[in-house]
C-alpha cells in the first residue's frame, strides 16, 4: 500500500489549465466515465482493482496517473481568477524574505506587511502585500514605504495559475512538480 504522500491528483481541463487538487477516487471517476482525455507524469500514481467480469474472466482495473486533463471546458476563464493570497502562499511567493531588509526568515518569523496600510482601505491582495519581519513592519508603521523612508527591495504581482498550484504548499510529486515548473511564467520567483 502506497502512504497518503503524493495521493493527489492534478486535474487540468482540455488544454492544460490546473483546475484543481482531487483525490485519486475523484480522478478514478472521471476515468469511469470516460471524461479523462489525456494523462501525463511518470507512471500511475495507483491502480484501482474492481469486480471480475464473468465473459473473459478478467478483473477490471483503473489505472490512476498524477496528472488528469479533463473533457469540456470552464464557463469562466481560468486566468482571469485571482488566487487566493494566504499567508503561507505569500510568504512562498516572496521566498520568505523580507521586502525592506531583504533577510530571510522562517514563517513564524514574518508578517503580512500591507503596502499601502489597511488603516487607510489598503486592501488584502496580491499587489498591495508583501512579506516583512517583525521589526520592518513594527518600523514602517501605519505609513507607506514612501512615507517611512523603506523602499521595497521587491515588487509585488499576483501568482499565476501555475504558480498558484505550486504555492499552494502540497507536497507534489516530482514529476508533478517539473510538469508545473516548466509553465512559470519568464520571471517568476519560483523558478
Amino acid at each position: 500500500m502506497l502512504s497518503d504522500t503524493h495521493q493527489h491528483v492534478l486535474q487540468l481541463d482540455l488544454l492544460g489549465t490546473p483546475q484543481a487538487w482531487i483525490s485519486v477516487e475523484q480522478a478514478a471517476v472521471h476515468h469511469a466515465s470516460g471524461t479523462v482525455v489525456w494523462v501525463d507524469g511518470d507512471g500511475p500514481l495507483r491502480t484501482l482493482r474492481g469486480g471480475w467480469n464473468a465473459v473473459t474472466g478478467r478483473q477490471s482495473a483503473i489505472e490512476v496517473f498524477p496528472i488528469i486533463a479533463v473533457g469540456g471546458h470552464s464557463r469562466i476563464n481560468l486566468f482571469d481568477v485571482a488566487p487566493a493570497v494566504t499567508r503561507r502562499k505569500l510568504f512562498q511567493r516572496d521566498r520568505h524574505t523580507c521586502a525592506y531588509c531583504s533577510q530571510r526568515f522562517a514563517d513564524r518569523d514574518l508578517q503580512c506587511e500591507h503596502i499601502v496600510p489597511a488603516s487607510r482601505g489598503g486592501p488584502w491582495s496580491w499587489m498591495n502585500l508583501v512579506a516583512a519581519c517583525g521589526a520592518c513592519n513594527g518600523r514602517k508603521a501605519a505609513r507607506t514605504p514612501a512615507e517611512a523612508g523603506m523602499p521595497l527591495v521587491y515588487l509585488p504581482y499576483v501568482p499565476s495559475r501555475f504558480e498558484d498550484f505550486l504555492l499552494a504548499g502540497r507536497s507534489i510529486r516530482a514529476d508533478v512538480h517539473d510538469w508545473l515548473a516548466v509553465r512559470l511564467p519568464k520571471g517568476s520567483r519560483l523558478n
